[in-house]
């Protein structure tokens, strides 16, 4: 397979067959960093999208992000999916940098975390692929400027956030929603120790912005040794034999009966901060 021609094709057989658990995990962790940037972190603290509705968009960004890789770019599920990310982002004045930035946590961050959990080692064959999905997708949502390889994605990345992560109230208030929200997905009683063990994964600039004190190496060592273990525990299974999408994790619950990808997303809420832009736009 060409990774060019057919990205999106060798993608959807990296997350949804040799990664899915993996790439599940490091979109949650791509998403969750850009909350340390504080123009973007407060801003989804004003919306409080993701401190009173922290499930349903932790929901939403999933399902629509995992309808193109199911389906596509040129299928109906794919276009009706991006129509409405796109019509979620025109409604706020987003600097074309943090656009440009997201994109950027979507190409490096499941590389990074696979290369350092995964079974193995992600091959250059689907590092270029997940590349071009995600300029594709970059493209199709009008973002300017977009890098022209992974090295160049991963070095706006790391400059992006050494420039920008700083701490911002509203910001932290997102972040410790989505602790809780991760830690509400198993029994109580282990809340305590899934923070500590969420936090031990974050990295120094990550835990500095939000101000959280960091975990101790003894606990980080063994958080991550654990992760690792899991890796080596997958690498001796069977391969996969059907395909486990998005739509498919536990995690996802805010939707028993089902959905459509019309009604996903965010709903402009007038007196916000650069909110609508476009008025005609909103839904």
């Amino acid at each position: 397979m060409d990774p060019y021609r057919e990205a999106t094709e060798i993608y959807r057989l990296s997350a949804a067959y040799e990664f899915p658990w993996d790439f599940a995990r490091a979109l949650e962790l791509a998403l969750y960093r850009t909350y340390a940037v504080p123009r973007i972190g407060g801003l989804l603290a004003e919306t409080a999208e993701l401190t009173d509705r922290t499930q349903k968009r932790y929901d939403d960004t999933s399902l629509l992000l995992d309808a193109v890789v199911e389906h596509g770019f040129g299928s109906d599920r794919g276009r009706t999916a991006i129509r409405r990310i796109n019509r979620m982002h025109r409604s706020y004045d987003i600097p074309d940098d943090d656009m440009r930035y997201v994109l950027c946590t979507f190409v490096v961050m499941p590389k990074r975390w696979i290369d350092a959990y995964g079974w193995r080692r992600m091959s250059r064959h689907e590092t270029v692929a997940g590349t071009v999905h995600y300029q594709t997708l970059g493209r199709h949502m009008g973002i300017k400027d977009i890098p022209g390889s992974y090295e160049e994605f991963e070095a706006f990345l790391d400059a992006y956030e050494e420039a920008h992560f700083g701490w911002d109230e509203g910001a932290r208030r997102v972040s410790d929603a989505t602790l809780d929200l991760m830690a509400s997905w198993y029994p109580r009683p282990l809340a305590p120790l899934l923070r500590t063990a969420t936090l031990a994964l974050l990295d120094e600039p990550l835990l500095r912005a939000f101000r959280y004190p960091p975990p101790g190496p003894v606990t980080r060592a063994w958080v991550r040794r654990a992760v690792r273990l899991r890796g080596r525990a997958v690498r001796l299974l069977p391969p996969r034999r059907t395909p486990h999408f998005a739509r498919q994790n536990r995690e996802v619950k805010g939707y028993p009966n089902g959905y459509r990808l019309e009604d996903l997303g965010t709903h402009p809420v007038p007196g916000l901060r650069g909110c609508p832009v476009r008025p005609a736009d909103a839904d």
